[in-house]
């Protein structure tokens, strides 16, 4: 007889339990789903928003950046006594802080410098942005070393290679990034319109890119001599890169 009670209780809290965990069950289960569906629409609707810049990155862009390193027979600086040598010899001058551009503050100061006519461009730039909205540019990166590059590749599968023909250019010093977290349509436009007409003359080459929050913009020396003219003509800024024509060879 006590066996048959001390089965009788277990039968009964066993009844309970499976009531409770199925009611729970029921309770819960709407919210889930509820959350699963909205959680399916937002990755559909972040699946369905077209990437389409004004200045799209390519192969044959990076192809064309590369060409340009080869027909001014530069080197990919290889390590930090290489990149210590050119910039001992001036062949890269330094990009320097002022009131309408800032160098990224986790960029190390060796890391701090770029062609002469990268800089030129960068200052272009940078002055008409903060004639128009007050606020400076902010360069995130300038010249790499191979060695770099190797490590940034390891956790940034959007770097390009470090050899090959569509290695970096900021290998060779002629490129820089310009940060574009936190800029509005308005800004994004502007630097649209000041850089795709460079780009169109053979002057640059750009692109937005969509993983990291920057401009890449290679510059060609060709840049210098259309810069010059624009000086003749006494409007470098304004008449600027709209009116630009091809130089390129």
């Amino acid at each position: 007889m006590r066996m048959f009670c001390r089965m009788s209780r277990f039968v009964v809290v066993v009844i309970f339990l499976t009531s409770t965990l199925s009611w729970g069950a029921s309770v819960r289960s709407p919210y889930r789903v509820g959350t699963a569906r909205a959680r399916a629409r937002r990755v559909a609707h972040r699946r369905v928003v077209a990437w389409n810049p004004v200045l799209r990155g390519s192969h044959e862009s990076l192809l064309r950046q590369n060409e340009e390193i080869n027909r001014l027979a530069l080197p990919r600086i290889a390590n930090d006594l290489e990149l210590q040598e050119l910039e001992l010899r001036e062949e890269l001058v330094p990009l320097t802080d002022s009131r309408s551009m800032v160098v990224a503050s986790n960029l190390e100061s060796s890391r701090r410098y770029c062609r002469s006519w990268t800089r030129d461009f960068v200052e272009d730039i940078s002055q008409a942005y903060y004639a128009k909205f007050r606020k400076p540019l902010y360069v995130t990166s300038a010249v790499r070393t191979v060695e770099q590059q190797a490590r940034l590749r390891r956790w940034n599968r959007n770097a390009a290679p470090i050899d090959g023909e569509t290695a970096s250019s900021h290998l060779a010093g002629l490129s820089i990034d310009i940060g574009k977290r936190g800029m509005s349509r308005r800004e994004k436009d502007f630097i649209n319109g000041f850089v795709l007409p460079l780009q169109n003359a053979g002057l640059v080459e750009a692109a937005e890119e969509r993983r990291q929050a920057c401009y890449h913009i290679m510059v060609s020396d060709r840049y210098t001599g259309w810069r010059e003219e624009q000086q003749r003509l006494q409007d470098p800024l304004n008449a600027g890169p709209a009116s630009a024509k091809s130089t390129a060879q």
